[in-house]
């Protein structure tokens, strides 16, 4: 039994390259590394900001700023951009979002700033935010302006950040300008976390990352890179510091445990797209299946069709509806040749020496589960082979419980961390908390958002308290 495709009406999105031609590219590199967004000239970023409307105000705020996680201030930057001052415009969007250009380039725009425009009201194309929000920030960067705000006076108070990861790096660049001495701690060499290593390439490789960090670096924030926060050294880091911020992110993929998952020819989503980002790219070979529906799922479904695959199929255990995956992510990836098999779980790989082979379930949907979606239920006798070459899981991340449970006073939920909405603060009254540990996973402008509360929240805590220790 095959999949059939999957057909549905596009979303009418900005001129951009043919994505179905960008994804058959002779050359794969050349093709996994064909940006969504491609940069604007100076001629076309003009021309869409004067389109702009430049609506709302003090007291009624543009529909666009209010679905900004970050409460980036679009009309201002755009009208910056409609009179020829690009500069002033990165310093409007870097003044609300640190990685205003690497959100400019992985946002789903589509669902948040471009997706509330008043555009939409008058049936026309809602303004081009992303990339706008890319062009002034390049701007800014290439002629070698970081606009690193001024450095305050030191408030004599230290906080540790463990993990370099969106949210991580967000709130060390707020609690720099609060005042405090800042230190980043994380395992990798790299900051970014998942935007460095599990972004697709299509989206970004890495710039503007570095640019961004050092205007972390030249606003006095130390960087610990490579350096692991195990038992001993987080004991060093609550006697030592003030406050800490945990922006600690997910841990590694989750397994379906299917039968048969040592075959060669497997993958799990996240060191997939790493391996492709670091340019050493996996031989898919003709066939391939991918376990799960969210937007990782899309992204290395999209990445097999780059590298050759003639044959991509998406097998979700649930239906359509209830498919994690922004509507935009799957639109693009059914218009790239992606195929989808609803209601169907594998149980079993099959193969010598390298998978040949996906045994899957037809599933129906049942009661609701404890996600509050209805829980799939395999249908009797509905077994059939899924012919492959690879197979890549992305059922999502697992929580770093191990790490979590060691902290005193630190309460979880499935694994997740507990803190407050309002401030980030945990059980524990000297951690605070941001990000992918907290919520499972979102965006990374959610985690910028999550960043700039977590240090809201620890600077009116040690504001409260007034002193250092």
């Amino acid at each position: 039994m095959q999949a059939e495709p999957v057909t549905r009406g596009l979303r009418k999105a900005a001129p951009r390259p043919d994505l179905f031609e960008v994804a058959h590219l002779s050359d794969p590199w050349e093709a996994l590394t064909a940006e969504l967004k491609p940069p604007m000239s100076h001629q076309d970023a003009f021309l869409e900001a004067y389109r702009c409307l430049l609506c709302g105000g003090p007291l009624t705020p543009a529909p666009c700023m209010l679905a900004c996680p970050a409460k980036v201030d679009v009309p201002s930057f755009i009208g910056a951009i409609s009179v020829g001052e690009a500069v002033e415009a990165a310093e409007i969007i870097l003044d609300a979002n640190p990685l205003g250009g690497t959100c400019a380039r992985v946002c789903p725009t589509e669902e948040l700033c471009e997706g509330a425009c008043v555009l939409h009201s008058t049936h026309q194309r809602p303004i081009d935010i992303g990339r706008l929000q890319r062009y002034a920030i390049d701007q800014a960067f290439r002629d070698g302006n970081l606009l690193v705000p001024e450095r305050p006076q030191h408030n004599g108070m230290r906080v540790a950040v463990i993990g370099a990861g969106p949210a991580g790096l967000t709130g060390a660049f707020e609690l720099a300008k609060y005042g405090y001495k800042v230190t980043i701690f994380d395992s990798r060499a790299g900051t970014g976390g998942l935007v460095r290593a599990a972004i697709a390439p299509y989206r970004q490789l890495t710039e503007p990352l570095d640019q961004e960090t050092a205007r972390l670096w030249e606003l006095g924030i130390e960087f610990r890179l490579g350096t692991t926060v195990d038992s001993s050294l987080r004991e060093e880091l609550e006697s030592s510091y003030d406050s800490i911020l945990l922006a600690i992110g997910m841990g590694e993929d989750a397994a379906t445990g299917c039968e048969g998952n040592d075959l060669k020819g497997i993958f799990s989503s996240l060191p997939f797209i790493e391996k492709i980002k670091l340019a050493y790219l996996p031989d898919v070979k003709n066939k391939v299946a991918v376990i799960g529906a969210g937007n990782t799922a899309m992204d290395v479904a999209r990445e097999a069709i780059r590298l050759g695959a003639a044959e991509v199929t998406v097998l979700y255990r649930r239906s359509e509806k209830e498919m994690p995956a922004f509507p935009v992510e799957f639109d693009e990836a059914v218009q790239e040749g992606v195929r989808f098999a609803w209601l169907t779980s594998p149980v079993r790989y099959e193969g010598n020496g390298r998978v040949n082979a996906v045994r899957c379930l037809k599933m129906k949907l049942g009661d609701q589960d404890s996600s509050g979606r209805r829980k799939p239920v395999p249908v009797d006798g509905s077994e059939f082979l899924l012919e492959v070459d690879t197979v890549i899981e992305a059922i999502g991340q697992l929580p770093r419980k191990d790490f979590l449970f060691a902290i005193p006073g630190i309460e979880l939920n499935s694994g997740l961390i507990r803190a407050a909405s309002e401030t980030g603060a945990t059980g524990n009254p000297l951690y605070f908390a941001a990000g992918d540990a907290l919520n499972g996973g979102a965006t990374v402008v959610e985690a910028v958002r999550m960043g700039k509360v977590a240090a809201a929240g620890i600077d009116a805590k040690l504001s409260e308290r007034g002193g250092a220790k």
